[in-house]
């Protein structure tokens, strides 16, 4: 199909044509829903506008033509400026505006009462959006909805939210067309199933997959560390390759590694290259700063997080340092895919272990890049939490029948096997607030009258939409220069520790804690300082399924001609003096070291499950009188520290016992109540904001402490406590990857004694993070302890 007319002055002056996966997306515009996979550079955006491009140029009639939905605020932004190109050189009657939590309210308040033709937004507004009275009024019109990045939308509750907003856009709107756009998806079919009204998937278009990427990983002149996260080793080689290109964007997998990294980066920055830092946690200034600085070409680097990951066109930007292992394929590609973001044009990227065990990692990585290998995460039924939020929502937009609702709920993908209790569920919570709760008027917030179901107070409705959304609060505090100026936010947990004249770091800033006023931490400028560390959140992500998979079966090759000499020569000791992990057995080495007795479980199942593992391993070695004294962690392996060797391993692995002792120890763990507070807050029952305040976090763990406890004594079944236990196991415990890999193990455990520290396992020594058991070890060598001094004093007789 050729280029529409009113538009094709603009593509010839530019000497473009279209490609044909654009063309395909023009013919089929009239199909119900469809699913654009296309390599980054290939000009994914505009083939989801096209159809709306040349509708209005053809018809501008007034009213909301086209949604555009996306995961970000400045990706919405950049869109904006990129569709205003050719509606401003060709004087065409378009408007196009953005609506995010940067809109202004008067800006907010017009687009309600007169909807542009093209609204760019996010879930999140959106669902404010379809709260009002006028709903039906400003999506009258719609003809289509366009969702960019649809999966990283996809694998969150904001994903989930947005299915509901489409289900509730249908109803409103009838026959609209669903556009989805992604460059990287690693199953098609469940993302084109999500976008379809119906159990089958919508219709797939392929893009030709692009120029392969130009993949390396960095030769920093000497081996990595054992352990560690940082990388700090490598600045010098990562400044030389900055200075090889025009913009180097380095990316990292947490704030706080890249505060520290961009702290250091700045300290050996002797060139005085222009590099700034861009994450989530910084001002809204700041970031805007930032990123107007890569427009206009002005940076050389800038040290940033996933706050950058999405396919937003900064500038010039030549080259993508990944820091660290990547931890999942799907998201070294989408990190690639900002280098050279233009059609014919490979990518180039650059990845650099943090330490040993990484190098297999970035090796993986890179081939499973390389050959389009991307892995996912699977995806449960939708959140019941996020269903009550958007019952409430729906009620705030006017009265409602139970079965209209249900059957809308039940249009959007993933909630198309709701059962009808489950959803009665959920109306009932948001009517009465549950059993144990009823008694309470503030829960009581619909009331059925004349079979419809609508607020019981009409004034209950701005108290909602205040907390619309489903991103968690990490309870956060406003970081501000005594001299009134924002620099960002730091976690509440980490300010309650801070006392005057701590330093840490922010925004690349070492900074001076004065005080803390409300939800505000005063600071001055220390840059002579010796600074902590700020935290984020964000904290640890555990490496993927099909990733893991990947280093397993490199450990079982004869031999690695392709890994670093270093790396290859490590793992050719470890396979002499003890054995490699398998992917279908456990491998736990028992030795004896600094006279302590350690055991490596080499389970590959993630930093939080081993985290998991190593509380319920430690506390059956604890009721077996095994005195174990501590364990570390990694994405690898788990290492449990105690005073006696653990002769059985496999015994202490029993799934059946592990699940046993697992619901014992999540009813009473702090897991719990946090995961709970994240639940409450979106399903409704806790609102953090109210009109003129705001709930601190403490407050709202307080408020929430309180009715975790009330419900679990007088309410187990409660349906909020019901969503808290299924999130709970995937979430910060994520027992789920400890059965997948008890599955595939089998049940089979190969225990080695090498008699000393293994070479793989010596890294695990070395490990910061280290979790204390208070148990009879501890007591049994505090006793030793207090003999030993008593005996040196001479008083060995009182002991």
């Amino acid at each position: 199909m050729d280029v529409p007319a009113r538009l094709a002055p603009y593509f010839a002056r530019r000497g473009w044509s279209l490609h044909p996966h654009q063309s395909a997306m023009l013919e089929r515009a009239e199909e119900p829903a469809l699913l654009l996979v296309a390599p980054t550079g290939a000009g994914k955006t505009l083939s989801g506008f096209l159809p709306t491009l040349a509708a209005l140029s053809e018809d501008p009639r007034p009213g909301l033509h086209t949604l555009y939905v996306s995961p970000l605020k400045a990706l919405a932004a950049d869109i904006r400026r990129n569709l205003l190109a050719p509606v401003e050189e060709l004087s065409l009657p378009i408007r196009i505006e953005d609506r995010t939590g940067d809109t202004s309210q008067s800006a907010r308040r017009r687009q309600r009462a007169d909807p542009p033709h093209i609204l760019l937004t996010t879930p999140e507004s959106l669902a404010l959006l379809l709260s009002y009275e006028d709903a039906p009024r400003i999506f009258a019109g719609l003809s289509r909805v366009v969702v960019d990045e649809i999966h990283a939308l996809a694998e969150s509750k904001r994903g989930d939210q947005l299915f509901l907003g489409l289900s509730r856009l249908e109803a409103l709107a009838p026959g609209l067309r669903r556009v989805g756009l992604s460059a990287t998806v690693d199953d098609p079919e469940d993302i084109a199933r999500l976008l379809a009204r119906n159990p089958d998937p919508c219709a797939i278009l392929h893009a030709p997959p692009g120029e392969e990427p130009d993949l390396s990983m960095l030769d920093a002149g000497r081996a990595p560390p054992w352990a560690g996260g940082a990388a700090l080793h490598a600045i010098p080689a990562v400044l030389e390759e900055v200075k090889r290109h025009r913009t180097t964007l380095i990316f990292h997998n947490t704030r706080a590694q890249a505060e520290v990294f961009f702290h250091n980066l700045w300290l050996q920055n002797d060139d005085a290259l222009p590099i700034a830092i861009h994450h989530g946690s910084l001002s809204r200034e700041q970031r805007s700063n930032v990123e107007a600085a890569m427009l206009r070409g002005e940076l050389r680097a800038i040290v940033c997080t996933g706050t950058l990951d999405l396919g937003i066109d900064w500038g010039d930007v030549d080259l993508v340092i990944q820091m660290g292992g990547p931890k999942y394929v799907k998201r070294l590609v989408q990190r690639i895919g900002r280098a050279n973001h233009r059609a014919g044009v490979a990518s180039k990227a650059i990845l650099v272990p943090a330490n040993r065990f990484e190098v297999l990692e970035c090796t993986c990585a890179i081939a499973a890049a390389r050959e389009g290998d991307l892995d996912g995460t699977p995806r449960g039924p939708g959140p019941r939490d996020v269903l009550c939020q958007h019952i409430l929502i729906r009620a705030c937009a006017g009265p409602f029948a139970a079965d209209d609702l249900y059957a809308e709920v039940r249009s959007a993908g993933p909630y198309a096997d709701l059962s009808r209790p489950d959803f009665d569920d959920c109306l009932e919570f948001c009517a009465t607030g549950g059993y144990a709760l009823r008694a309470y008027d503030r829960w009581k917030r619909l009331l059925l009258r004349d079979g419809l179901w609508q607020l019981r107070d009409p004034r209950a409705a701005k108290r909602i939409r205040m907390n619309i959304g489903t991103i968690e609060d990490t309870g956060s505090l406003n970081v501000r220069l005594r001299s009134g100026t924002h620099l960002g936010e730091i976690e509440e947990y980490f300010a309650s520790t801070l006392t005057p004249g701590d330093t840490f770091l922010i925004g690349g800033q070492v900074v001076r804690f004065e005080s803390l006023r409300e939800l505000t931490v005063e600071v001055t400028r220390r840059p002579n300082a010796t600074p902590r560390v700020a935290s984020f959140g964000g904290g640890k992500f555990p490496t993927s399924i099909a990733l893991t998979r990947r280093i397993l079966d490199l450990l079982q090759q004869p031999s690695w001609p392709d890994l670093p000499r270093h790396t290859a020569d490590w793992l050719a000791l470890q396979r002499r003096v003890s054995k490699l992990p398998q992917a279908d057995w456990m491998l736990v080495e028992t030795f004896e070291a600094e006279d302590r007795w350690h055991a490596a479980f080499w389970g590959f199942a993630g930093w939080n499950a081993h985290q998991t593992l190593g509380l319920l391993l430690t506390q059956r070695m604890e009721a077996r009188g095994l005195d174990p004294l501590g364990f570390v962690a990694t994405d690898y392996a788990l290492l449990v520290t105690g005073l006696r060797e653990i002769e059985d391993p496999a015994s202490l692995l029993d799934p059946t016992d592990l699940r046993e002792g697992f619901e014992t120890w999540l009813q009473g763990n702090a897991v719990m109540k946090r995961t709970f507070r994240g639940v409450a807050t979106i399903a409704g029952l806790i609102e953090k904001n109210l009109p003129g305040s705001r709930k601190t976090g403490r407050q709202a763990t307080f408020s929430t402490d309180i009715l975790y406890d009330t419900l679990v004594r007088y309410d187990p079944d409660h349906l909020l406590l019901k969503v808290t236990r299924e999130q709970a196991q995937h979430g910060l415990v994520d027992f789920g990857r400890i059965e997948e890999m008890l599955s595939r193990i089998q049940g089979r455990v190969d225990h080695v004694r090498p008699g000393r520290v293994t070479p793989l396992a010596a890294p695990l020594l070395l490990e910061r993070g280290r979790v204390p058991v208070a148990g009879a070890a501890r007591e049994r060598l505090m006793a030793e302890q207090a003999a030993r001094l008593l005996e040196e004093a001479g008083l060995e007789e009182l002991s």
